[in-house]
């Protein structure tokens, strides 16, 4: 049977693909052992990782101990609803998944986008079912400097080639560089965050009633993404979610 010409780039690229491989062997994300293709785990690095599954809160998906019946919320979204409507994760940040997350968000290990893409589409599928584009927490134009890229920005770009969900990497801005979120309280989260962060008036038509999935590398106490959530709502946004690659689970959550 004679190639269809529509088939032919598929064809080159997945060739490109098999001898880069020969030159290049895939390596794990984790150990860097080799793999069967370019951004997988290892059966070891897979097995380490926590990822998140049902049973879960339904509002911001902190991963329950036990099975529950129906949509049940935790106490902390009971006693004070997120802005919010629905947050999920790929995996627990803990030993295992630390590295990768760093190496992503401050080792150049942009390669691993593709995966992560992946990975945040399966464990954000409900988020995105209905969505109408997903848009990545900014970073000040001072720290995208130093840092040359944004890695919210790779993982909602990957987000849309696997979901196929727009994704608008310039939707919002930071108006005034924060200092770091590390060793700051929930409230010195709130805090810092608070008016830092706006809807970037070029982009403001896409807000009006969208549906927009809130994409960012790690979601510690959920700070950032309310700060997002408000002003995406406040712009006339119907629902925001988010979908985070790494969520911090402290042990008195569980």
């Amino acid at each position: 049977m004679a190639t269809s010409s529509a088939s032919i780039p598929g064809l080159l690229s997945r060739a490109a693909t098999a001898a880069l491989d020969l030159l290049l062997p895939p390596r794990c994300l984790g150990c860097g052992t080799d793999v069967a293709k370019a951004g997988a785990l290892c059966g070891a690095c897979w097995a380490g990782m926590s990822f998140i599954a049902p049973p879960h809160c339904a509002r911001c998906g902190l991963p329950f101990e036990y099975a529950v019946e129906g949509e049940s919320l935790c106490g902390a979204c009971i006693a004070d609803p997120p802005l919010y409507n629905r947050c999920r994760a790929v995996f627990a940040y803990d030993e295992a998944s630390r590295k990768l997350v760093l190496a992503f968000k401050h080792g150049d290990r942009t390669d691993a986008a593709r995966a992560f893409g992946t990975w945040l589409a399966r464990a954000g599928a409900e988020l995105l079912r209905d969505a109408d584009l997903v848009a990545p927490v900014p970073l000040h134009r001072w720290r995208l400097f130093r840092r040359r890229y944004n890695q919210a920005a790779l993982l909602a770009q990957a987000v849309e080639k696997v979901g196929g969900v727009p994704a608008i990497p310039d939707l919002l801005a930071r108006r005034r560089a924060t200092p770091s979120q590390g060793g700051l309280s929930r409230k010195g989260r709130a805090r810092n965050v608070k008016g830092a962060i706006a809807v970037r008036p070029s982009r403001a038509s896409l807000v009006e009633g969208a549906r927009i999935v809130l994409v960012d590398d790690v979601f510690t106490t959920g700070a950032t993404a309310e700060e997002c959530a408000r002003v995406l709502l406040r712009a006339g946004a119907a629902r925001v979610d988010v979908l985070a690659l790494a969520r911090v689970i402290k042990p008195e959550q569980l």
